[in-house]
């Protein structure tokens, strides 16, 4: 029985890691999109002042 219950936890606490390693991977991929947008953001903002009628 004890055995049973030992691998019943085993197995909880595989479930929770690879859950934990998702939500890691998609802060990550999260995080990468967002630095990537507003860098474009602010490439467009140089962009669009450099070719500015004055």
């Amino acid at each position: 029985m004890t055995e049973q219950a030992d691998a019943r936890k085993e197995r909880r606490a595989s479930d929770y890691e690879r859950w934990k390693e998702r939500g890691v991977m998609l802060r990550v991929f999260v995080y990468v999109f967002a630095t990537h947008a507003f860098a474009g953001f602010v490439w467009l903002l140089f962009y669009v002042g450099e070719h500015a009628k004055k």
